[in-house]
């Protein structure tokens, strides 16, 4: 499931990073990736441990706990924390999957599975040329260029990639997420019940017999699936 959510972040959470960002040192991509994908990567990272990434990982954090899209649809367990990346002109990553397993930091070594990929824009659109993400699913192709603030989730285990970036500057959150349910099409089910619940919610109230079934449902399905 490839999920679009806006304003994740505020206006000022946004120009929160970018002033951070903007004085901050960045490094060579390719330090995170595996031996495959670095072949396939150009651009700009914060370091993972540096005091930049920890201070904005905590705003990105807060973000997504308040965030009732990003949760129904992730049913987060675990969230690696979360990184920047930035494509200059030229700069591209191409056509790769992202690692199934991955360490946390500062954990003494405890790992984690990727189920769910996320990039949170810091830039908006106008302000570069290029640089969409382009995702592989089981229903096509998809071309995802959003405004700061904004989000898109989608399976780790899609094949995807950003196109080459040949005006401006683009600039964004990375990161990864296990989730409580490790099946894609498990967590689309889930997620589209939840949403149907919170319409009749809207049109039958708490209380309504059906919106109280549903409920019902929900939970002993996420009780059947979840993995904690």
């Amino acid at each position: 499931m490839l999920l679009q959510i806006p304003d994740i972040l505020t206006a000022d959470e946004v120009a929160q990073c970018r002033a951070v960002l903007e004085a901050s040192p960045w490094v060579d991509g390719r330090v995170t990736a595996g031996d495959q994908a670095a072949g396939a990567k150009h651009n700009l990272q914060i370091p993972e441990e540096s005091e930049t990434a920890r201070e904005l990982g905590v705003v990105i954090l807060r973000a997504l706990a308040r965030s009732p899209a990003f949760n129904s649809a992730v049913l987060p367990l675990r969230v690696l924390p979360p990184m920047f990346n930035r494509y200059d002109r030229a700069m591209t990553y191409g056509y790769h999957v992202d690692n199934s397993i991955r360490a946390i930091p500062g954990t003494g070594g405890m790992r984690m599975r990727a189920d769910v990929s996320t990039t949170i824009f810091l830039s908006d659109p106008g302000d570069y040329d290029g640089g969409e993400l382009i995702v592989e699913d089981t229903y096509g192709t998809k071309s995802v260029k959003l405004p700061a603030g904004h989000a898109v989730v989608y399976p780790s285990s899609s094949l995807h990639q950003v196109s080459p970036v040949t005006r401006g500057s683009r600039w964004a959150s990375f990161f990864f997420t296990q989730s409580m349910v490790r099946d894609d099409g498990l967590r689309a089910v889930l997620y589209d019940l939840d949403m149907a619940i919170i319409d009749l919610r809207q049109e039958l109230g708490d209380g309504h017999h059906a919106v109280l079934s549903l409920v019902n449902h929900y939970h002993n399905l996420l009780r059947r699936w979840a993995e904690v």
